[in-house]
């Protein structure tokens, strides 16, 4: 029998990533669990979603419609009808681009600072409570690893699209015939 501490290294990374494998699956289906939990399904899901794109906004001021799908990792057609939502609600406006007259920037409204603060404070008062027991050392250091494991990710992402294109190999599923 072979234990971790026995495991040539290659084996011991292996199973280290087959391990954070079953945490992320697990983390995303806790994540799709509280999206649902706290927006439902409905017109209130989608209109969550699009004040997701306020953060970046917020963060890193006035952008491109473009620049912000690029941002969020998001498919253009998907963005382009949560900012019309967003525009709809007075959350953000569209300011002609002072570099380019043909291309606009998209602004955040006082409304949709009001929604992002709101937003953020429920984000952190969840996380305190969840994290509560933590000490401010195990805090710092999940944090740390975790904005490292997240960047180590999106630096991967232009890779993994040239390879996910579909296999015409394969048959079409049936819901996407």
């Amino acid at each position: 029998m072979t234990d971790s501490l026995t495991m040539a290294p290659c084996q011991v990374h292996d199973a280290g990533a087959h391990a954070l494998s079953d945490e992320v699956s697990r983390l995303m289906r806790v994540v799709h669990a509280l999206k649902t939990t706290i927006a439902g399904q409905d017109d209130a899901a989608r209109e969550r979603a699009a004040h997701v794109l306020l953060f970046p906004l917020v963060r890193y001021g006035p952008q491109r419609q473009s620049a912000l799908a690029e941002m969020v990792h998001a498919d253009p057609s998907t963005v382009s009808r949560h900012v019309a939502l967003l525009v709809e609600r007075g959350l953000v406006r569209r300011v002609a681009d002072a570099t380019d007259g043909r291309a606009s920037n998209l602004v955040v409204t006082d409304a949709g600072e009001a929604v992002t603060a709101t937003m953020r404070a429920e984000r952190e008062a969840l996380f305190d409570r969840v994290t509560n027991d933590w000490t401010a050392e195990e805090l710092g250091t999940f944090t740390s690893h975790l904005h490292r494991f997240v960047d180590d990710l999106t630096a991967v992402l232009p890779e993994l699209t040239t390879i996910a294109q579909p296999d015409p190999s394969l048959p079409t599923p049936e819901k996407d015939r």
